[in-house]
């Protein structure tokens, strides 16, 4: 093991220990002696039967049949989500031949991000993570399970599946991904298309067309952005079945994993001899190899809130600094888009998962002994799933990539360190993702600020052909608590032309940008934010930032007696706060915690959790 590794998990269970001894202990209270439903009176059994079709009734009256949740994020918009319209009924049947009765417990919300991208609806994205952790408490709350699966994919959806099932940690529960969809058009060239467009070279025709090809049929999106890099953190969580994240939807080896994770549920409750509580696979060491798995890869920068939100959810207590070591130390083994050419699909391609842990295995940077959904030990998951007379069957995973340029080797990597540096200064502490940026000098940014207080802002000066100079970006106002924090990839294109022009650009922003960011330098998540008293809220145009990767600095080069003179800016976020329903989110933005905590707004250090 990894010197370092060790180090960062042993500070973790040291910095967690009353926080996830009083989480662990609540869970062994809730466990249970048999089959929950049966604690109920009989009137509020009754109300559960009620709704019984087929052999349900009788399973449910069979104090030896395990009673499975399903809790899902279907929903016919979202593409990711869509093939799960299919899988309760699959579910429902695999259960039964295992011995055990499924009911369809909850729905939760599932947001597009690709469809409320730069759009008011993405103000409430963030927010709706602990709306769907809220919802899958109440849909666990009848207390009359025995174990649970989730369904959900997408940016929020999976963290807040998570976080809400993790308050029912005495439980078992497995995540069951919907798949990718097969790859569109290339993912430079989509892009490529979107720059003519910004520029006024190709019309909306062209743009819609070219959209439409890369985003073409149910599944997930083919680029590594947040949704991949979620599915990703499962498997290296142990909440997936090996190998079984990037199978694409629609196929047969994608159903048979589902009917083996519905089988597999069965077997984990209290009632058998394999009991795997999720509180016990979503320990600190699994905790570590995820942090591991998306340094490796250049994951989404989002997670670094998610995996934030999600350990808080099970006690466990990380920050920042913790990415920070373990991307010193992590090779970056993957390179698909934005980190390179090829797309999900090229890495299940080239060897996918099984390839990428056998690898971190042998350079000593994973926790082998956590327990999974699939067993003991993280060996296993170095297998591959294969389709055999119908069923799902593992068998050694490869040993080698099917394409290097894909998918590195530990002892030769892409690059010695992985995804991620973490920014700090006067201005704060913020990420800034280094995998995706092609050229290591633009890692070092120093230049006149020009200041936004939105993206519409910057979008107007971008048509005005106000951006044609040196520049660091400032967006400010798009933290937490000011406007929900939005994705704002309206930026890059924009921010991406400028620098095609030879310009040096750079962005500073309390905003969010995720895994698909491209080349554009950055560092977001910029905590404290400018609505909090953070101190972008003093930037003024003209002043000089510097944005160093090397040496983890982000620094506003103005001295102390000035800053002190100057009033912070107040902005109006009333436009940012109502119409579209976000005036019903006002609870949840004034509680949210800063992006290094993990930006929730139901899990705070009030909290004994």
């Amino acid at each position: 093991m990894h010197r370092v590794v060790e180090q960062v998990t042993n500070r973790i269970i040291e910095r967690s220990k009353p926080h996830r001894q009083s989480y662990l202990q609540r869970i062994d209270e809730a466990k249970g002696d048999g089959v929950f439903r049966n604690s109920l009176p009989c009137p509020n059994l009754a109300h559960d039967l009620a709704g019984c079709v087929g052999t349900c009734r009788s399973s449910l009256l069979d104090a030896s049949v395990p009673n499975i949740a399903i809790i899902s994020a279907y929903t016919d918009m979202v593409s990711a989500h869509q093939p799960y319209g299919k899988y309760p009924e699959i579910i429902k049947e695999s259960v039964a031949k295992a011995g055990g009765n499924a009911q369809f417990a909850g729905g939760v919300p599932a947001m597009c991000d690709g469809v409320t991208q730069g759009e008011a609806g993405m103000d409430m994205s963030l927010m709706s993570r602990d709306v769907i952790a809220m919802s899958t408490v109440i849909g666990l709350s009848h207390n009359v399970f025995d174990g649970a699966i989730l369904l959900g994919v997408c940016d929020k959806i999976l963290p807040g599946l998570l976080m809400g099932g993790l308050q029912f940690g005495h439980l078992p529960m497995i995540l069951i991904p919907a798949g990718p969809m097969t790859s569109g058009i290339a993912n430079k060239d989509k892009n490529t298309v979107r720059e003519a467009y910004a520029k006024g070279e190709v019309g909306h025709a062209e743009l819609l067309a070219s959209e439409v090809k890369a985003y073409h049929s149910p599944g997930t999106c083919t680029f590594y952005g947040t949704a991949n890099s979620n599915q990703l953190m499962a498997e290296m969580l142990g909440m997936h079945l090996p190998g079984s994240s990037f199978v694409n939807a629609g196929t047969k080896l994608r159903e048979a994993l589902t009917r083996s994770a519905a089988e597999r549920i069965t077997s984990l409750t209290h009632l058998g001899r394999n009991y795997t509580p999720l509180a016990h696979v979503i320990s600190e060491k699994a905790i570590v190899n995820a942090i591991v798995g998306l340094m490796a890869t250049g994951g989404s920068t989002n997670e670094t809130m998610h995996l934030v939100a999600i350990a808080r959810a099970a006690g466990i207590r990380i920050d920042w600094n913790d990415f920070a070591e373990i991307s010193d130390i992590t090779p970056l083994l993957v390179r698909i888009y934005p980190n390179g050419s090829g797309d999900i699909n090229s890495f299940q391609r080239a060897g996918g998962m099984a390839l990428l842990i056998r690898e971190l295995l042998k350079g000593g940077l994973l926790h082998e002994d956590v327990q999974t959904v699939a067993g003991k030990g993280f060996a296993q998951y170095t297998e591959a799933p294969l389709l055999e007379n119908g069923r799902t069957v593992w068998r050694k995973g490869p040993e080698q990539a099917g394409d290097s340029t894909v998918i590195a080797t530990v002892n030769k990597p892409f690059e010695l360190l992985g995804g991620i540096k973490v920014l700090s200064g006067n201005l704060g502490r913020a990420i800034m993702k280094i995998s995706a940026l092609a050229d290591g000098e633009k890692t070092f940014v120093e230049a006149p600020a020009m200041v936004f207080n939105s993206q519409q802002e910057l979008e107007d000066a971008f048509k005005a052909d106000r951006l044609n100079r040196d520049m660091v970006a400032v967006v400010r106002f798009q933290g937490p608590r000011a406007n929900g924090m939005p994705e704002l990839h309206k930026l890059i294109t924009h921010l991406s032309i400028t620098m095609d022009r030879g310009y040096k650009v750079g962005l500073v922003t309390d905003g969010r940008l995720s895994g698909a960011s491209g080349k554009v330098p950055f560092a977001i998540h910029c905590t404290p934010e400018a609505v909090t008293g953070g101190l972008l809220n003093k930037v003024q145009d003209g002043d000089i930032i510097c944005m160093d990767a090397h040496n983890s600095i982000l620094e506003l080069k103005v001295n102390e007696e000035e800053l002190g003179k100057r009033q912070a800016f107040v902005h109006n976020l009333d436009a940012t706060r109502y119409g579209l329903g976000r005036q019903v989110f006002a609870p949840l933005r004034k509680n949210l915690l800063g992006a290094e905590e993990g930006a929730s707004s139901i899990f705070t250090y009030r909290d004994e959790n």
